[in-house]
């Protein structure tokens, strides 16, 4: 409630006595607590919950700090132009029944944006929404029309165009075992299945606790969010390794040939520490070599097919390669979580 709370003044005496910078530490605390509660209330439509006040619209610059607060990673304010490049990638995803086109731009510092066209249909879906300006001139230069928002998790560069893009007639996806994604129409789960491109939901929980995929079986084509990158996979913010785990095995079972569309481009960095665990890979010796002539030439390493990471990627191979066992001090006999965690901690700490 926004009803003004009765002021403890005896707490209030003490703060007089802590040192001025940490008083300054305990009301940012106090205010991010607070803007954590009013996150689920805050929303780029007419629906926002009469717990709020009827002047706090969502488009204010209260809403908007609130917002900012509630979503980690947080990188910087909001800014309209969100930094985005105007170079884009287009590709084609075919299907018995047609095909589906998939626009992949830069957008923020590092993320790729996507959206995905049904020429048949006419709908469009955007996976994500680090940056609503950058979606906006994407849609904008191919004539098409937002229809659909499908959210993988609810860090702020995932779901920071949401408010701005949930117009009309556009329908928010998101996890339902994730609370904090903005203006949420359908809260999905594992095996959900999605009138946009039958497409199937993954619970690919760790990274966040409710981090989804979207599988798109007849094109063989995943969007995977931080989940899985090239050579990588997303920080455990939330998760537990037990959890990551079995989501990377649930990403590492689809068919060798499925198009993997992550969400960053850090495939230089993974693929340093992914040479530090297991040089002998003469797979990986090939592909760290395609890849630092791709990023010479300014070309993404997104996407990869899951073929490749398979062979080449370590967070996938724990319990596969007695090298990367040896190299991150796993046991031969180790659950295959315990080596994933080893893993994920000595890429947290290499500093290559």
């Amino acid at each position: 409630s926004l009803r003004p709370r009765r002021i403890n003044h005896d707490a209030t005496l003490c703060m007089l006595w802590l040192p001025g910078w940490l008083q300054r530490l305990l009301t940012m605390v106090a205010l991010i607590r607070h803007a954590a509660s009013l996150t689920p209330y805050l929303c780029a439509t007419k629906r926002i919950s009469t717990f709020l006040p009827p002047t706090v619209a969502a488009s204010s610059p209260l809403s908007r700090y609130f917002t900012n607060f509630r979503s980690t990673p947080f990188r910087g304010g909001p800014d309209p132009e969100c930094r985005a490049s105007s170079s884009s990638s287009h590709t084609m995803m075919s299907t018995s029944a047609g095909s589906l086109e998939v626009a992949q731009f830069l957008c923020l510092s590092d993320n790729y944006g996507y959206l995905i066209h049904d020429p048949k249909t006419g709908q469009t879906a955007a996976v994500d929404t680090p940056c609503a300006a950058s979606y906006k001139r994407e849609l904008e230069k191919r004539g098409w029309t937002l229809t659909h928002i499908l959210n993988t998790h609810h860090h702020h560069d995932h779901v920071g165009g949401n408010r701005e893009l949930k117009t009309e007639g556009v329908q928010v996806y998101g996890p339902a075992a994730d609370g904090h994604i903005p203006c949420v129409d359908v809260p999905l789960k594992e095996s959900d299945t999605l009138p946009f491109g039958d497409a199937v939901v993954m619970d690919v929980g760790g990274h966040t606790l409710g981090h989804i995929a979207f599988y798109f079986p007849k094109e063989r084509t995943a969007f995977v969010g931080d989940a899985l990158f090239p050579l990588g996979c997303g920080k455990m913010f939330e998760g537990t390794p037990e959890q990551f785990w079995a989501s990377l095995q649930r990403l590492r079972n689809l068919p060798d040939d499925t198009t993997i569309y992550s969400a960053h481009e850090y495939t230089e960095s993974n693929a340093r520490f992914a040479m530090s665990v297991e040089p002998g890979n003469s797979d990986l010796v090939k592909r760290n070599d395609e890849i630092r002539g791709k990023r010479a030439r300014g070309e993404p390493t997104v996407p990869s097919l899951m073929g490749e990471e398979k062979m080449t990627n370590p967070f996938l191979r724990g319990d596969l390669s007695s090298e990367i066992r040896k190299n991150v001090g796993a046991g031969e006999d180790e659950d295959g979580a315990i080596i994933f965690h080893k893993i994920r901690l000595g890429k947290d700490n290499f500093r290559g």
